[in-house]
């Protein structure tokens, strides 16, 4: 493994974060190719996404979801804050709707009343 290496910080999570959502499209701005990824985990702030894809640090990235207890279907904007090669990418959301950053947050309550 190169020594060289420069992954960069990882910021420290300041909110709840869940992995319980399906449907997740991924889709980089000004570009067609479809990208691979596998259900990553998500906050009212954010989320990482699980993808060999990489992507320069300030990429806009649109996402569309459904989270899974509530069945509602989320659509954002958020931009690459940090990579990690090989693993994914976590983005911080830019353009989020106040209604849907509260069916996140109500995912996230629920969620932690819940057994996991």
């Amino acid at each position: 493994m190169s020594s060289d290496l420069n992954l960069g910080p990882i910021p420290n999570r300041q909110f709840e974060r869940y992995n319980s959502y399906r449907d997740l499209q991924v889709n980089y701005e000004g570009y067609s190719e479809e990208i691979p990824v596998r259900v990553p985990d998500i906050s009212t702030r954010g989320m990482f996404i699980n993808t060999p894809h990489q992507f320069p640090q300030g990429a806009v990235l649109t996402v569309r979801f459904i989270l899974t207890r509530s069945n509602t279907e989320i659509f954002a904007r958020g931009e690459v804050r940090y990579n990690l090669p090989g693993v994914g990418v976590g983005i911080e959301f830019t353009e989020i709707t106040p209604e849907a950053q509260r069916a996140i947050e109500e995912e996230l309550r629920v969620a932690e009343l819940l057994p996991r």
